[in-house]
């Protein structure tokens, strides 16, 4: 009795319940045919002793269940090995099972679109026949995985939402840092297609990747093959756990990649698989300790062999004990970040590709960099149909407005570069020189990077979509191992949202404050009325009438004044007088 009450007191989440509702979004994955048959049980109903963590750190990794989210497991290999990121996510201090004020919820965090945003979730988990069928640790009685992807469930409205994602996305969800992809096979092919200048392929060295092997993340990713599934599945994710350069007995030289499979078990039959003849090539000593080191799930191959199996390699930057972005490059720290966010609106801002010549209509941003040194600079477009109702109500996290710039599939972006002198700024000239920097391509992905070593100076920033008015909100990062100021370039505002597609007239009018005649000064002065004045007739059509106005004063930066305007409201025959008239519009 005094356990059904203590029972009952426990937190449950009304925003996520126990049902359909959490599980489904629109049936169309292979979990569906699992309604009916799941039950949510708490971790202290299905084991004795339910903890957070495996006593033993090997038996704390991720096990997929029914559920095909690979790519979020493979990323989640990060927090087990960073222990600020592991904070960072799931933050310290929680009661736990068995412990004072255990209450039944625990809170995660995931860094979206530019914040850190908190999900709190109960720990009643998805079972099916009384065990976890989704996502949990080898260990039976760890249950820090199935809790973190309920809460990642909660993030995108339902366990079905993950069926399928890019490794990068949850590695940027899980970090709030970058990744960089290197695809293997077909490299451009997109960009082929769509008429853009072909860039040759780059090709991936481990061992020059900085930093990686200790404290970053790579995981490989197969897609299809021709002949159907190959013995690492498809589209199918795996985590590269390490790799190590070892000496046959022949005097050769190969590098050996340690391969853990979601799944949980082996799935290898390669020339170093567990009991193959190739390990009799090394040092019966070195092909014990190699062996040792294999868990579940896990498997030896050659560098060659696996980069011939698999599509993809997306490779986490480093992340510092101090929360900082380490470059994959040259090793370094990037101390110093900036972000603004923009936007892509039809008619306005969203010009496309270089291809067209409304390319310079896109959204431009100045990076002024105070002293030569390396920079990062990421462009991530935001989706926002993936986000669930509860995201989209936090309120330390901005997301686009209701209608115009959310979109179900990801728009092909780009993002280019060129150094500027600022003081002597020509658009025109400048978008017909060759940029400094540019992504390799314009790619339907949610994040793409440049990296560049910049000099001091101003560059201006120009992303892009490369379909023209196609319409998408997103958020510009820069990283760099020297300070630096991301700013908006001020151009002509948005037109207003009723009218997207009109026509505008545009008229430009000089003018100037003269002191004694027309330097009046602001309303608080009765001279107020000297100041000049300028009538405006608009012509009322179907709704209403859409106007937009600005005051610009032409002086050295040191000299502005403070300015403002006003508008009245007046009948036509009302003469310069009528300022006296209650104000319209401030």
């Amino acid at each position: 009795m005094e356990e059904e009450a203590k029972r009952g007191s426990l937190f449950e989440d009304e925003e996520f319940p126990p049902g359909d509702s959490s599980l489904f979004s629109d049936y169309t994955t292979p979990i569906s045919k699992f309604q009916g048959d799941v039950t949510w049980v708490r971790p202290q109903e299905i084991c004795q002793s339910p903890t957070m963590f495996a006593e033993n750190s090997k038996e704390g990794h991720a096990k997929q269940g029914i559920l095909g989210d690979c790519w979020f497991l493979c990323a989640c290999a990060v927090l087990l090995k960073n222990e600020h990121l592991m904070n960072k996510v799931l933050p310290g201090g929680q009661p736990q099972w068995g412990e004072h004020g255990y209450e039944g919820r625990f809170g995660f965090r995931f860094w979206q679109f530019g914040h850190w945003v908190e999900v709190e979730v109960d720990d009643r988990l998805p079972c099916i026949n009384a065990k976890l069928c989704f996502s949990h640790c080898q260990s039976p009685s760890a249950f820090w995985v199935a809790l973190l992807e309920k809460a990642y469930a909660k993030l995108h409205g339902s366990y079905e939402r993950l069926w399928a994602g890019q490794v990068s996305d949850a590695l940027v969800d899980l970090t709030g840092g970058l990744t960089e992809r290197w695809s293997l096979k077909d490299c451009g092919k997109e960009e082929n297609q769509h008429g853009e200048n072909h860039k040759p392929k780059r090709k991936l060295d481990l061992s020059s990747l900085q930093g990686v092997k200790d404290g970053g993340t790579v995981s490989c990713s197969v897609h299809s093959s021709p002949g159907g599934a190959s013995e690492l599945g498809q589209y199918h994710a795996l985590s590269v756990m390490e790799w190590t350069d070892v000496r046959t007995l022949t005097g050769g030289d190969v590098r050996l990649l340690r391969i853990r499979n979601p799944w949980g078990r082996r799935c290898w039959g390669g020339a170093w698989r567990e009991r193959g003849d190739v390990w009799r090539e090394l040092d019966p000593a070195c092909s014990e300790e190699l062996l040792s080191r294999t868990q579940e799930g896990e498997f030896w191959v050659e560098e060659a062999e696996l980069l011939n199996e698999i599509d993809e390699v997306t490779v986490g930057y480093p992340i510092s004990d101090q929360g900082l972005l380490q470059s994959i490059y040259t090793g370094k720290e990037l101390p110093h970040s900036q972000q603004v966010r923009g936007c892509w609106i039809k008619g306005h801002s969203a010009g496309g590709c270089r291809n067209n010549s409304s390319f310079g209509s896109n959204p431009k941003f100045w990076l002024r960099v105070c002293e030569p040194g390396e920079v990062l600079v990421s462009l991530l477009q935001h989706r926002g149909w993936r986000q669930s109702s509860f995201s989209q109500g936090c309120s330390n996290v901005e997301v686009p407005p209701e209608g115009g710039v959310e979109h179900q599939d990801y728009q092909a972006i780009g993002l280019h570069m060129w150094k500027v002198e600022k003081k002597h700024f020509n658009l025109t000239r400048t978008l017909n020189r060759s940029p400094c920097a540019s992504t390799r391509c314009h790619a339907y992905e949610r994040e793409v990077t440049l990296r560049a070593h910049l000099g001091a100076g101003f560059h201006l920033l120009i992303p892009s979509t490369f379909l023209q008015g196609a319409e998408a909100s997103f958020l510009l990062r820069v990283f760099s191992s020297a300070p630096v100021a991301l700013s908006v370039v001020k151009g002509p505002g948005p037109p207003a949202a009723v009218a997207p597609d009109g026509e505008w007239d545009t008229s430009r009018l000089p003018g100037k404050w003269v002191p004694g005649s027309s330097a009046g000064g602001s309303r608080n002065f009765p001279s107020h009325g000297m100041n000049p004045r300028v009538p405006l007739t608009v012509t009322r059509r179907s709704g209403e009438p859409n106007v937009r106005i600005a005051l610009r004063q032409h002086c050295p930066a040191k000299d502005l004044q403070p300015i403002g305007f006003h508008v009245y409201q007046v009948r036509a025959s009302v003469g310069r007088g009528g300022a006296g008239r209650g104000t319209f519009r401030d």
